[in-house]
């Protein structure tokens, strides 16, 4: 897995590229926590464009954030989200407390 980060105005752009699992998570949600600690005013986008896969881990790093942006009213966004992960964040209930939009992020991130 790969992470790409930009700071975009009010909000951080995170791509993801590459499975989001049990062996992904832990380094997955160590960064994105040094990002919501370094940046405490900004929003979270989650790009998931290049995400082909998600189990139960992915999905508690996501519910992760989302709790701990809350708490300081900061938003979890997520972009670009393939149909197969999805279906998956549907089934888990996280279609219906966290904003999808359809257009990927990544294009802001300069590489």
């Amino acid at each position: 897995m790969t992470i790409l980060h930009s700071v975009q105005g009010t909000r951080i752009v995170v791509a993801i590229n590459g499975d989001l699992d049990l062996k992904t998570a832990g380094p997955l949600r160590d960064t994105l926590d040094t990002l919501i600690d370094r940046y405490p005013d900004k929003h979270l986008i989650l790009d998931l464009a290049e995400v082909g896969f998600i189990d139960s881990s992915g999905l508690g790093v996501i519910l992760g954030r989302y709790r701990r942006l809350g708490q300081n009213q900061r938003t979890l966004t997520l972009s670009g989200v393939k149909p197969s992960v999805r279906t998956v964040l549907d089934l888990a209930g996280i279609l219906s407390i966290i904003t999808v939009i359809e257009s990927p992020a990544r294009k802001e991130i300069q590489r």
